[in-house]
């Protein structure tokens, strides 16, 4: 276990030290991501080849029902692939022909490692490109890691993110055009390409895109905002294509959505005048849509222990528009440049803590007792079981918190567990 305080490691909005933390952690794999990327792309596949409990964590997490048809699998290793008395490539290659016939409807597979696949040292790139010549070009075969040993679960949408990008067509018509990154639901996708229309930026695409015959191409003259603020390596791998990321706070809340608008509409020299009246009645709206959440939650505290990465948006959010007091802010890595201007907005003394160790945190959360917690499931009912009020911080991920018509919601998920507490007292 190792404990660094950071004095190099300070914002304008900062002066404390950011506390690094390395020890026991507490976490979902990325295995999890497929929960909303399965639901995302509609015609692509996603087959695990990991254990019975890779298959378990999947059921449970997405709650399937047993006669439905999802787009995710698990190819389970056995234990005579593990002891080497089969060969695990083969059988492999046959399930993916029987996944294949019978659902001829995929046109993009993903094959997903898992910590037991990585432990018996399947190499699931070279299969993947061993089957995208069988099933070419019908289907396009890729492979990325959701395995837990190293990671956090939203690392699963970053890895397979950025598994695709090499496979996005080179943009050669010279025009400049937006790409917003990050899986959001559809139904948020539509609010800001309706909003983007309006502001008068043309040719903006979303990626992941819906459908696998639908990859935004990427060039010299893309710029692209991140949706969400886990996605390191996918951003990285844009920019080596060429295109260029806008530095902009995460669209969480009103502020957020605002300036994550502006950082597009500057880019594309949109006049001031004609950017506030496009969002003036859409903020007008989400600003009064917080008015109820603001008087149950104004005052009250709030610790993140760090899961998912989108602690420091959220603390932002909770802080300027709600009110809530922030007695610590944990994260699993905190990415300096990609939330620079969230951490300028960020109260002056805002305790940072980056990375986990589990005890300590644990010991810190009772010394404050935050009318909050916002902490994995594995936490939630340990604290709960203390007295403290706790918020899953997977439901963050899973229900749609981004726009200004979803601000409310974002709001009222914070909303619900004191309301809940407080019945319960009664």
């Amino acid at each position: 276990m190792t404990v660094l305080v950071d004095s190099d490691c300070k914002t304008s909005a900062q002066s404390n030290p950011i506390l690094r933390e390395r020890g026991q952690r507490e976490v979902f794999c990325g295995l999890t991501g497929i929960v909303w990327l399965h639901r995302k792309m509609q015609d692509a596949f996603f087959l695990i080849v990991g254990s019975r409990t890779c298959a378990h964590l999947m059921q449970s997490a997405a709650g399937v029902m047993i006669f439905a048809e999802p787009r995710f699998a698990t190819a389970i290793i056995e234990e005579r692939d593990l002891a080497g008395l089969a060969d695990a490539n083969e059988e492999l290659d046959k399930t993916v022909q029987r996944l294949l016939a019978r659902r001829p409807d995929i046109k993009l597979l993903f094959l997903v490692g898992s910590c037991p696949s990585e432990v018996i040292k399947l190499d699931l790139a070279r299969a993947a490109q061993r089957l995208s010549k069988s099933f070419a070009p019908k289907v396009r075969i890729l492979n990325y890691s959701g395995s837990g040993i190293e990671t956090t679960f939203t690392q699963g949408e970053d890895a397979c993110l950025a598994s695709m990008v090499p496979e996005l067509p080179e943009d050669k018509s010279g025009e400049p055009s937006l790409l917003v990154v990050g899986a959001l639901a559809d139904i948020v996708e539509d609010q800001f390409s309706r909003l983007f229309e309006q502001i008068g930026i043309p040719n903006v695409q979303f990626f992941p895109s819906r459908s696998a015959d639908d990859l935004p191409p990427i060039g010299k003259n893309t710029s692209f905002l991140l949706a969400q603020p886990f996605l390191g390596e996918t951003a990285r791998l844009l920019e080596t294509r060429g295109a260029q990321r806008l530095p902009a706070p995460f669209p969480l809340g009103v502020e957020g959505t605002t300036a994550w608008l502006k950082a597009a509409a500057n880019a594309w020299g949109i006049c001031q005048q004609k950017f506030d009246s496009v969002i003036e009645m859409p903020r007008a709206r989400a600003e009064k849509s917080l008015e109820r959440q603001r008087a149950a939650l104004a005052g009250k505290s709030v610790f993140f222990f760090p899961d998912s990465q989108l602690e420091i948006p959220l603390a932002r959010f909770l802080s300027r528009e709600i009110g809530m007091r922030l007695t610590e802010v944990g994260t699993p890595y905190l990415h300096k440049i990609h939330l620079k201007e969230e951490l300028e907005l960020l109260p002056e003394n805002t305790q940072l803590s980056e990375g986990q160790d589990v005890d300590r945190q644990l010991d810190r959360c009772r010394g404050v007792q935050p009318d909050i917690s916002v902490c994995g499931l594995g936490l939630a009912n340990p604290l709960e079981a203390e007295g403290l009020t706790t918020k899953w911080a997977i439901e963050l991920v899973f229900t749609p918190i981004q726009g200004f018509e979803q601000a409310a919601d974002l709001a009222e998920l914070f909303a619900r567990p004191l309301n809940r507490r407080m019945r319960l007292a009664v």
